[in-house]
Protein backbone atom coordinates (compact mmCIF):
# COMPACT_ATOMS: atom_id res chain seq x y z
CA UNK A 1 0.00 0.00 0.00
CA UNK A 2 2.65 2.24 0.82
CA UNK A 3 4.79 1.59 -1.98
CA UNK A 4 1.48 2.29 -3.95
CA UNK A 5 0.97 5.90 -2.58
CA UNK A 6 4.37 6.59 -3.57
CA UNK A 7 4.02 5.69 -7.11
CA UNK A 8 1.03 7.99 -7.42
CA UNK A 9 2.75 10.85 -5.61
CA UNK A 10 5.84 10.18 -8.14
CA UNK A 11 3.62 10.22 -10.92
CA UNK A 12 1.38 12.98 -9.97
CA UNK A 13 4.38 15.10 -9.14
CA UNK A 14 5.63 14.20 -12.86
CA UNK A 15 2.53 15.12 -14.49
CA UNK A 16 1.64 18.36 -12.76
CA UNK A 17 3.85 19.72 -9.78
CA UNK A 18 6.90 19.75 -11.24
CA UNK A 19 5.86 21.56 -14.38
CA UNK A 20 4.04 23.68 -12.80
CA UNK A 21 6.76 24.67 -10.57
CA UNK A 22 9.55 24.51 -13.41
CA UNK A 23 6.76 26.97 -15.94
CA UNK A 24 5.97 29.46 -13.11
CA UNK A 25 9.69 29.91 -11.73
CA UNK A 26 11.58 29.90 -15.04
CA UNK A 27 9.14 30.60 -18.04
CA UNK A 28 9.74 27.23 -19.77
CA UNK A 29 7.72 27.26 -22.63
CA UNK A 30 5.28 30.15 -21.26
CA UNK A 31 4.82 33.60 -21.72
CA UNK A 32 5.14 36.19 -18.84
CA UNK A 33 6.20 39.18 -19.10
CA UNK A 34 7.62 41.69 -22.07
CA UNK A 35 11.00 43.40 -22.70
CA UNK A 36 9.66 46.68 -23.74
CA UNK A 37 9.79 50.04 -23.08
CA UNK A 38 6.03 51.49 -22.78
CA UNK A 39 3.80 48.85 -22.92
CA UNK A 40 1.69 46.79 -20.43
CA UNK A 41 -0.50 44.25 -21.38
CA UNK A 42 -3.93 43.63 -19.52
CA UNK A 43 -5.01 40.42 -19.97
CA UNK A 44 -8.65 39.25 -18.30
CA UNK A 45 -9.83 35.50 -17.07
CA UNK A 46 -13.55 34.11 -16.40
CA UNK A 47 -15.44 35.84 -18.81
CA UNK A 48 -16.80 36.94 -21.05
CA UNK A 49 -19.45 37.98 -18.36
CA UNK A 50 -22.96 39.31 -19.50
CA UNK A 51 -23.08 42.79 -16.83
CA UNK A 52 -19.37 43.13 -16.16
CA UNK A 53 -17.37 42.36 -20.12
CA UNK A 54 -19.48 45.08 -21.59
CA UNK A 55 -18.64 47.84 -18.76
CA UNK A 56 -15.10 46.63 -18.92
CA UNK A 57 -15.40 46.92 -22.99
CA UNK A 58 -16.74 50.32 -22.40
CA UNK A 59 -13.91 51.56 -20.20
CA UNK A 60 -10.90 50.17 -22.58
CA UNK A 61 -12.58 51.74 -25.34
CA UNK A 62 -12.68 55.26 -23.75
CA UNK A 63 -8.66 55.06 -23.00
CA UNK A 64 -8.20 53.14 -26.28
CA UNK A 65 -6.85 50.56 -24.57
CA UNK A 66 -6.27 47.11 -26.19
CA UNK A 67 -6.41 43.67 -24.12
CA UNK A 68 -6.54 40.21 -23.75
CA UNK A 69 -9.65 37.82 -22.68
CA UNK A 70 -8.85 34.43 -21.93
CA UNK A 71 -12.30 33.32 -22.26
CA UNK A 72 -14.26 30.14 -20.41
CA UNK A 73 -16.04 27.97 -23.21
CA UNK A 74 -19.02 27.27 -20.96
CA UNK A 75 -19.73 31.22 -19.91
CA UNK A 76 -18.45 32.17 -23.81
CA UNK A 77 -21.82 29.66 -25.20
CA UNK A 78 -24.71 32.06 -25.81
CA UNK A 79 -22.99 35.26 -25.59
CA UNK A 80 -20.74 35.10 -28.89
CA UNK A 81 -21.89 38.89 -29.73
CA UNK A 82 -19.70 39.78 -26.50
CA UNK A 83 -16.98 37.76 -28.73
CA UNK A 84 -17.84 39.30 -31.71
CA UNK A 85 -17.40 43.05 -30.07
CA UNK A 86 -13.84 41.78 -28.67
CA UNK A 87 -12.73 41.19 -31.83
CA UNK A 88 -14.22 44.35 -33.82
CA UNK A 89 -12.74 46.40 -30.99
CA UNK A 90 -9.47 45.22 -31.30
CA UNK A 91 -8.56 42.62 -28.74
CA UNK A 92 -7.32 39.45 -28.26
CA UNK A 93 -9.23 36.59 -27.63
CA UNK A 94 -7.65 33.50 -25.66
CA UNK A 95 -8.67 30.16 -24.22
CA UNK A 96 -9.27 29.41 -20.45
CA UNK A 97 -10.53 25.75 -21.42
CA UNK A 98 -14.34 24.80 -21.57
CA UNK A 99 -15.20 24.79 -17.82
CA UNK A 100 -12.98 26.74 -14.88
CA UNK A 101 -10.81 23.34 -13.97
CA UNK A 102 -7.41 22.50 -13.28
CA UNK A 103 -5.02 20.47 -15.69
CA UNK A 104 -4.33 18.85 -12.66
CA UNK A 105 -7.33 16.94 -12.46
CA UNK A 106 -7.64 15.90 -15.78
CA UNK A 107 -6.30 13.49 -18.31
CA UNK A 108 -4.70 15.24 -21.49
CA UNK A 109 -7.31 13.82 -24.12
CA UNK A 110 -10.05 15.79 -21.34
CA UNK A 111 -7.49 18.88 -21.82
CA UNK A 112 -7.57 18.49 -25.04
CA UNK A 113 -11.07 18.79 -25.57
CA UNK A 114 -11.83 21.24 -23.15
CA UNK A 115 -9.41 23.70 -25.32
CA UNK A 116 -11.06 22.35 -28.90
CA UNK A 117 -14.38 22.80 -27.43
CA UNK A 118 -13.47 26.36 -26.13
CA UNK A 119 -11.56 27.32 -29.66
CA UNK A 120 -14.60 25.73 -31.65
CA UNK A 121 -16.82 28.17 -30.06
CA UNK A 122 -14.35 31.31 -30.24
CA UNK A 123 -14.38 30.12 -34.19
CA UNK A 124 -17.69 29.88 -34.92
CA UNK A 125 -18.18 33.76 -33.31
CA UNK A 126 -15.10 35.93 -34.76
CA UNK A 127 -14.20 33.37 -37.79
CA UNK A 128 -10.66 32.64 -36.44
CA UNK A 129 -9.03 30.15 -33.90
CA UNK A 130 -7.07 31.36 -30.87
CA UNK A 131 -3.35 30.35 -30.74
CA UNK A 132 -2.87 31.86 -27.28
CA UNK A 133 -4.27 29.77 -23.93
CA UNK A 134 -3.78 29.88 -20.22
CA UNK A 135 -4.90 27.09 -18.04
CA UNK A 136 -6.84 27.56 -15.03
CA UNK A 137 -4.88 28.79 -11.90
CA UNK A 138 -1.63 28.96 -14.76
CA UNK A 139 -1.44 24.91 -13.34
CA UNK A 140 0.34 23.29 -16.34
CA UNK A 141 1.03 19.26 -16.70
CA UNK A 142 3.74 17.99 -18.23
CA UNK A 143 0.97 16.88 -22.02
CA UNK A 144 0.89 20.88 -21.99
CA UNK A 145 4.07 21.49 -22.84
CA UNK A 146 3.53 19.28 -26.07
CA UNK A 147 0.53 21.72 -26.90
CA UNK A 148 2.79 24.51 -26.87
CA UNK A 149 4.06 23.73 -30.97
CA UNK A 150 0.53 25.70 -32.11
CA UNK A 151 -0.55 26.80 -28.71
CA UNK A 152 1.00 30.30 -26.92
CA UNK A 153 1.34 29.06 -23.23
CA UNK A 154 0.10 32.92 -21.51
CA UNK A 155 1.00 33.20 -17.62
CA UNK A 156 1.69 36.78 -16.00
CA UNK A 157 4.38 38.70 -14.14
CA UNK A 158 1.31 39.76 -11.79
CA UNK A 159 -2.05 39.13 -10.06
CA UNK A 160 -3.93 41.17 -7.13
CA UNK A 161 -6.78 38.76 -5.46
CA UNK A 162 -9.23 41.10 -7.28
CA UNK A 163 -11.89 38.17 -7.62
CA UNK A 164 -12.28 38.53 -3.72
CA UNK A 165 -14.95 41.49 -2.77
CA UNK A 166 -13.38 41.68 0.56
CA UNK A 167 -9.99 43.16 -0.85
CA UNK A 168 -11.90 46.37 -1.76
CA UNK A 169 -11.15 49.09 -4.82
CA UNK A 170 -8.74 51.01 -3.05
CA UNK A 171 -6.50 48.15 -1.69
CA UNK A 172 -7.06 46.76 -5.04
CA UNK A 173 -5.80 50.20 -7.08
CA UNK A 174 -2.80 50.36 -4.48
CA UNK A 175 -1.49 46.79 -5.60
CA UNK A 176 -2.12 47.45 -9.16
CA UNK A 177 -0.19 50.98 -9.09
CA UNK A 178 2.93 48.71 -7.81
CA UNK A 179 2.26 47.18 -10.58
CA UNK A 180 2.98 50.85 -13.45
CA UNK A 181 5.78 48.96 -15.38
CA UNK A 182 6.78 48.41 -18.79
CA UNK A 183 6.35 44.30 -19.74
CA UNK A 184 4.09 43.41 -17.04
CA UNK A 185 1.13 40.82 -17.94
CA UNK A 186 -1.31 41.82 -15.29
CA UNK A 187 -4.13 38.73 -14.37
CA UNK A 188 -7.66 40.22 -13.87
CA UNK A 189 -10.89 38.93 -13.56
CA UNK A 190 -14.06 40.23 -15.68
CA UNK A 191 -16.41 37.40 -13.96
CA UNK A 192 -17.05 35.83 -10.86
CA UNK A 193 -19.05 33.30 -11.43
CA UNK A 194 -16.09 30.57 -10.96
CA UNK A 195 -15.34 28.54 -8.01
CA UNK A 196 -13.51 30.73 -5.03
CA UNK A 197 -14.54 33.69 -6.57
CA UNK A 198 -17.02 36.44 -5.01
CA UNK A 199 -20.13 37.64 -7.91
CA UNK A 200 -19.48 41.04 -7.31
CA UNK A 201 -15.93 41.25 -7.30
CA UNK A 202 -15.73 42.68 -10.94
CA UNK A 203 -17.20 46.20 -10.07
CA UNK A 204 -14.29 47.01 -7.56
CA UNK A 205 -11.84 45.45 -10.45
CA UNK A 206 -13.59 48.06 -12.75
CA UNK A 207 -12.99 51.12 -10.22
CA UNK A 208 -9.66 50.77 -9.47
CA UNK A 209 -8.59 49.48 -13.68
CA UNK A 210 -9.82 53.26 -14.88
CA UNK A 211 -7.37 54.58 -12.35
CA UNK A 212 -4.96 52.76 -13.26
CA UNK A 213 -5.77 53.29 -16.99
CA UNK A 214 -5.74 57.48 -15.86
CA UNK A 215 -2.87 57.28 -14.92
CA UNK A 216 -0.55 54.63 -17.19
CA UNK A 217 -2.09 57.31 -19.96
CA UNK A 218 -0.26 60.11 -17.82
CA UNK A 219 3.30 58.60 -17.86
CA UNK A 220 2.95 57.57 -21.78
CA UNK A 221 2.39 54.05 -21.03
CA UNK A 222 0.15 52.00 -24.22
CA UNK A 223 -2.25 48.79 -23.05
CA UNK A 224 -1.65 46.28 -25.83
CA UNK A 225 -2.88 42.77 -25.97
CA UNK A 226 -0.04 40.13 -25.75
CA UNK A 227 -0.37 39.34 -29.28
CA UNK A 228 1.68 42.79 -29.57
CA UNK A 229 3.38 42.23 -26.36
CA UNK A 230 5.19 39.02 -27.81
CA UNK A 231 6.28 40.42 -31.03
CA UNK A 232 7.75 43.52 -29.11
CA UNK A 233 9.52 41.11 -27.12
CA UNK A 234 10.50 39.33 -30.11
CA UNK A 235 12.22 41.74 -31.45
CA UNK A 236 13.63 43.53 -28.76
CA UNK A 237 15.61 40.28 -27.96
CA UNK A 238 17.19 40.06 -31.26
CA UNK A 239 18.30 43.25 -30.82
CA UNK A 240 19.85 43.02 -27.74
CA UNK A 241 21.31 39.53 -29.16
CA UNK A 242 22.62 41.16 -31.85
CA UNK A 243 24.11 43.79 -30.17
CA UNK A 244 25.98 41.12 -27.55
CA UNK A 245 27.02 39.28 -30.69
CA UNK A 246 28.83 42.21 -31.74
CA UNK A 247 30.48 43.06 -29.31
CA UNK A 248 31.46 39.56 -28.62
CA UNK A 249 32.78 39.58 -32.40
CA UNK A 250 34.60 42.93 -32.23
CA UNK A 251 36.82 41.26 -28.53
CA UNK A 252 37.13 37.68 -31.08
CA UNK A 253 38.60 39.94 -33.36
CA UNK A 254 40.64 42.18 -31.03
CA UNK A 255 42.48 38.77 -29.88
CA UNK A 256 43.08 37.49 -33.50
CA UNK A 257 45.28 40.32 -33.97
CA UNK A 258 47.11 39.81 -30.85
CA UNK A 259 48.04 36.07 -31.41
CA UNK A 260 48.84 37.52 -34.88
CA UNK A 261 51.16 39.31 -33.53
CA UNK A 262 52.50 37.05 -30.75
CA UNK A 263 52.93 34.14 -33.10
CA UNK A 264 54.01 36.18 -36.48
CA UNK A 265 51.78 35.60 -38.55
CA UNK A 266 51.82 36.94 -42.47
CA UNK A 267 49.10 37.75 -44.04
CA UNK A 268 48.87 36.52 -47.68
CA UNK A 269 47.80 39.78 -49.91
CA UNK A 270 48.34 43.20 -48.79
CA UNK A 271 44.17 43.92 -48.32
CA UNK A 272 40.99 41.24 -47.44
CA UNK A 273 43.45 38.49 -46.58
CA UNK A 274 41.54 35.05 -46.88
CA UNK A 275 44.73 33.82 -45.02
CA UNK A 276 47.32 33.84 -42.58
CA UNK A 277 50.27 31.82 -42.45
CA UNK A 278 53.10 30.97 -40.48
CA UNK A 279 56.30 28.41 -41.24
CA UNK A 280 56.28 26.25 -38.20
CA UNK A 281 57.50 22.77 -37.04
CA UNK A 282 54.80 19.96 -37.38
CA UNK A 283 54.14 18.19 -34.60
CA UNK A 284 51.35 15.73 -35.29
CA UNK A 285 51.86 11.71 -35.74
CA UNK A 286 53.14 10.67 -39.24
CA UNK A 287 51.14 11.41 -42.45
CA UNK A 288 51.25 9.54 -45.88
CA UNK A 289 50.48 11.74 -48.56
CA UNK A 290 48.84 10.25 -52.11
CA UNK A 291 51.41 12.24 -54.21
CA UNK A 292 54.24 9.89 -52.44
CA UNK A 293 55.43 12.36 -50.17
CA UNK A 294 55.55 12.00 -46.01
CA UNK A 295 55.08 14.32 -43.26
CA UNK A 296 56.84 13.37 -39.88
CA UNK A 297 57.28 15.53 -36.51
CA UNK A 298 59.84 18.34 -36.75
CA UNK A 299 59.10 18.79 -40.82
CA UNK A 300 58.75 22.51 -41.98
CA UNK A 301 54.96 23.34 -42.53
CA UNK A 302 53.23 26.32 -43.56
CA UNK A 303 50.24 26.48 -40.91
CA UNK A 304 47.39 28.41 -42.01
CA UNK A 305 44.58 30.46 -40.33
CA UNK A 306 41.64 31.63 -41.93
CA UNK A 307 41.14 35.75 -41.73
CA UNK A 308 38.09 35.23 -38.83
CA UNK A 309 36.59 39.24 -40.26
CA UNK A 310 35.79 37.63 -43.47
CA UNK A 311 34.68 34.29 -41.87
CA UNK A 312 32.78 36.45 -40.42
CA UNK A 313 31.02 38.47 -42.64
CA UNK A 314 30.26 35.27 -44.87
CA UNK A 315 28.32 33.89 -41.65
CA UNK A 316 26.41 36.53 -41.35
CA UNK A 317 25.32 36.59 -44.76
CA UNK A 318 24.74 33.11 -45.44
CA UNK A 319 21.42 30.89 -44.58
CA UNK A 320 23.15 28.35 -43.61
CA UNK A 321 26.33 26.80 -42.05
CA UNK A 322 26.34 24.36 -45.28
CA UNK A 323 26.23 28.08 -47.56
CA UNK A 324 28.67 29.33 -45.46
CA UNK A 325 31.18 26.83 -46.25
CA UNK A 326 30.94 26.96 -49.67
CA UNK A 327 30.91 30.46 -50.00
CA UNK A 328 34.47 30.00 -48.20
CA UNK A 329 36.16 26.94 -50.66
CA UNK A 330 35.58 29.77 -53.01
CA UNK A 331 37.33 32.18 -51.24
CA UNK A 332 40.38 29.62 -50.70
CA UNK A 333 40.07 28.66 -54.17
CA UNK A 334 40.55 32.21 -55.28
CA UNK A 335 43.31 32.82 -52.76
CA UNK A 336 45.80 29.96 -53.50
CA UNK A 337 47.47 31.23 -56.01
CA UNK A 338 48.39 34.40 -54.28
CA UNK A 339 49.21 32.26 -51.21
CA UNK A 340 51.52 29.84 -53.78
CA UNK A 341 53.18 33.10 -54.72
CA UNK A 342 53.62 34.09 -51.55
CA UNK A 343 55.38 31.13 -49.96
CA UNK A 344 57.48 30.90 -53.38
CA UNK A 345 59.27 34.10 -52.54
CA UNK A 346 59.31 33.47 -48.08
CA UNK A 347 63.09 32.37 -47.78
CA UNK A 348 61.64 30.55 -44.80
CA UNK A 349 58.88 28.67 -46.47
CA UNK A 350 62.07 27.22 -48.95
CA UNK A 351 61.76 24.11 -47.28
CA UNK A 352 58.02 23.34 -46.30
CA UNK A 353 56.72 19.31 -47.00
CA UNK A 354 53.16 20.90 -46.83
CA UNK A 355 50.37 23.37 -46.38
CA UNK A 356 48.67 22.59 -43.28
CA UNK A 357 45.51 23.46 -41.29
CA UNK A 358 42.60 22.45 -39.01
CA UNK A 359 39.28 23.59 -39.85
CA UNK A 360 35.49 22.76 -39.15
CA UNK A 361 34.97 23.83 -43.17
CA UNK A 362 36.67 21.19 -44.98
CA UNK A 363 33.93 19.77 -47.56
CA UNK A 364 35.06 20.06 -50.75
CA UNK A 365 38.48 20.70 -49.84
CA UNK A 366 39.50 17.84 -51.60
CA UNK A 367 39.00 19.18 -55.35
CA UNK A 368 41.41 21.91 -54.63
CA UNK A 369 43.92 19.42 -53.64
CA UNK A 370 44.24 19.47 -49.82
CA UNK A 371 44.20 15.66 -48.33
CA UNK A 372 41.72 15.33 -45.76
CA UNK A 373 42.43 13.38 -41.97
CA UNK A 374 40.68 12.82 -38.91
CA UNK A 375 42.32 14.56 -35.88
CA UNK A 376 44.26 12.04 -33.44
CA UNK A 377 41.85 11.68 -30.83
CA UNK A 378 43.38 13.03 -27.73
CA UNK A 379 43.64 16.82 -25.63
CA UNK A 380 44.33 18.41 -28.99
CA UNK A 381 41.43 16.79 -30.62
CA UNK A 382 38.79 17.73 -28.09
CA UNK A 383 39.91 21.18 -27.22
CA UNK A 384 39.79 21.96 -31.17
CA UNK A 385 36.30 21.16 -31.77
CA UNK A 386 35.34 22.82 -28.35
CA UNK A 387 37.15 26.21 -29.92
CA UNK A 388 36.04 25.76 -33.64
CA UNK A 389 32.41 25.22 -32.31
CA UNK A 390 32.66 28.21 -30.01
CA UNK A 391 34.30 30.17 -32.71
CA UNK A 392 31.28 29.28 -35.05
CA UNK A 393 28.80 29.98 -32.69
CA UNK A 394 30.81 33.31 -32.29
CA UNK A 395 30.95 34.60 -35.71
CA UNK A 396 27.22 33.12 -37.23
CA UNK A 397 24.32 35.23 -37.57
CA UNK A 398 22.49 32.97 -34.78
CA UNK A 399 23.14 29.45 -33.73
CA UNK A 400 21.98 26.79 -36.13
CA UNK A 401 20.82 23.31 -34.79
CA UNK A 402 21.46 20.29 -36.94
CA UNK A 403 18.85 17.40 -36.82
CA UNK A 404 19.85 14.16 -35.52
CA UNK A 405 19.13 12.58 -39.61
CA UNK A 406 21.18 15.41 -40.68
CA UNK A 407 24.23 13.23 -40.12
CA UNK A 408 25.72 14.00 -42.92
CA UNK A 409 26.14 17.91 -42.29
CA UNK A 410 27.18 17.23 -38.76
CA UNK A 411 29.98 14.78 -40.54
CA UNK A 412 30.45 17.64 -42.53
CA UNK A 413 31.45 20.13 -39.78
CA UNK A 414 33.35 18.51 -37.10
CA UNK A 415 37.01 19.63 -37.12
CA UNK A 416 39.58 17.99 -40.11
CA UNK A 417 43.05 18.19 -40.44
CA UNK A 418 44.08 19.18 -44.15
CA UNK A 419 47.54 19.14 -45.64
CA UNK A 420 48.49 19.70 -49.08
CA UNK A 421 52.10 18.80 -50.44
CA UNK A 422 54.49 21.21 -51.23
CA UNK A 423 54.53 20.58 -54.92
CA UNK A 424 50.30 20.70 -55.17
CA UNK A 425 50.67 24.34 -53.79
CA UNK A 426 53.73 25.09 -56.07
CA UNK A 427 51.38 24.18 -59.00
CA UNK A 428 48.82 26.79 -57.86
CA UNK A 429 52.08 29.63 -58.61
CA UNK A 430 52.24 27.99 -62.12
CA UNK A 431 48.73 28.05 -63.03
CA UNK A 432 48.56 31.55 -62.32
CA UNK A 433 51.06 32.45 -64.43
CA UNK A 434 49.80 30.44 -67.20
CA UNK A 435 46.26 32.38 -66.76
CA UNK A 436 48.05 35.74 -66.67
CA UNK A 437 50.19 34.58 -69.71
CA UNK A 438 46.66 33.48 -71.51
CA UNK A 439 45.33 36.59 -70.44
CA UNK A 440 48.05 38.38 -71.99
CA UNK A 441 47.64 36.92 -75.14
CA UNK A 442 43.80 37.58 -74.82
CA UNK A 443 44.49 41.05 -74.83
CA UNK A 444 47.28 41.37 -77.14
CA UNK A 445 45.01 39.58 -79.93
CA UNK A 446 42.23 41.99 -78.79
CA UNK A 447 44.09 44.87 -79.93
CA UNK A 448 45.48 43.61 -82.73
CA UNK A 449 41.97 43.37 -83.89
CA UNK A 450 41.04 46.82 -82.77
CA UNK A 451 43.63 48.49 -84.59
CA UNK A 452 43.00 46.23 -87.40
CA UNK A 453 39.71 46.95 -87.36
CA UNK A 454 40.55 51.03 -86.88
CA UNK A 455 42.67 50.73 -89.52
CA UNK A 456 40.60 49.42 -92.27
CA UNK A 457 37.39 52.26 -91.44
CA UNK A 458 40.45 55.01 -91.74
CA UNK A 459 41.06 54.05 -95.48
CA UNK A 460 37.12 53.29 -96.00
CA UNK A 461 37.09 57.06 -94.86
CA UNK A 462 40.01 57.86 -96.70
CA UNK A 463 38.41 56.81 -99.77
CA UNK A 464 35.29 58.38 -99.54
CA UNK A 465 36.82 61.85 -98.75
CA UNK A 466 38.96 61.80 -101.86
CA UNK A 467 35.97 60.99 -103.46
CA UNK A 468 34.27 63.96 -102.68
Amino acid sequence: MVNLFLWILYLATLYAFLPGLISRTFGYRVFKRGRVDKEIALTFDDGPDSVYTPLLLDLLARHKAKATFFVVGSHALGQEDILVRMKAEGHVIGIHNYVHKSNWLMRPRAVQRQIEATNDIIEKATGKRSIYYRPPWGIVNVFDFAKAGYLHIILWSAMFSDWKQSVGSEKLKKRMMKRLKPGEVLLLHDCGRTFGADPEAPENMLIALESYLEEGSKLGYRFVGIDEMIKLTETARVLHTSIWKKSLISLWLMWEKAYHVMFRLKQVGESAPTFYYRVTKYNGEPIDLEEGSRVVKGDHVAELHLDNKMLSGIAMQAKTPLAAGIKMLREIEHALPQLADQLAEDFEAKDIKAVYGVTMIHRGADRLGFEIFHLPEGWFARSTRVYLKILMSVLTNKPRTLKKKQSQNREAFSPRMLLMPASTIRRYATSKLTMLQEDTERLSNAVERTIGAATDDAAQLGTKTTAI
